[in-house]
C-alpha cells in the first residue's frame, strides 16, 4: 500500500483467494478507460447476421424465379442468412412436391455458395428452408 501511495497510483487486488493475495499497482481510472475503449472496439468490429426472407409460390414463373435467385445471391454475398418460404393456397397443398422441387432447384442453382441450415419442411400452409453463407 505504501508503494502505491508513494507512486500516486491505486492498489488493485487481482485474486484475493491466492496465498498471499495478488495485487497490482496502477492508475484505476486509466485502466477503466482502456477497458471501455476495448469493449467499444470489439463491438464496432462485430458483424450482426440478419435473416432475410424470400417468399415464393409453387407455380413461380422463370423471370420471378431468377429475380429471387439473384436476391438470394446478394444476401449470401453480404453474409446474411436466407430463409425461403414457399406459400401454398387452396388446392396447391395437394401438390406440395412442386414447391419442394422449386426449393431444390434453388439449391442446385446456388452451387455451393451456401450451407444448408434446415431442409425444406412443411409447416401448415407453408414450406420453409434456411441457408447461410459458406
Amino acid at each position: 500500500m505504501q508503494i502505491a501511495a508513494d507512486a500516486g497510483l491505486d492498489l488493485i487486488e487481482i485474486s484475493p483467494q491466492a496465498v498471499p493475495p495478488v495485487c497490482k499497482v496502477l492508475d484505476f481510472g486509466k485502466y477503466k478507460y482502456e477497458m471501455q475503449k476495448r469493449k467499444a472496439e470489439a463491438k464496432k468490429n462485430q458483424k450482426v447476421i440478419e435473416i432475410k426472407e424470400l417468399k415464393l409460390r409453387p407455380m413461380i414463373d422463370t423471370h420471378d424465379y431468377e429475380v429471387k435467385l439473384k436476391q438470394a445471391k446478394k444476401f449470401l454475398g453480404e453474409g446474411n442468412k436466407v430463409k425461403f418460404t414457399m406459400r401454398y393456397k387452396g388446392r396447391e397443398m395437394s401438390a406440395s412436391n412442386l414447391g419442394q422441387e422449386v426449393l431444390h432447384r434453388i439449391l442446385d442453382d446456388l452451387e455451393g455458395s451456401y450451407r444448408l441450415d434446415s431442409e425444406p419442411k412443411l409447416e401448415g400452409k407453408q414450406m420453409t428452408m434456411m441457408i447461410s453463407p459458406a
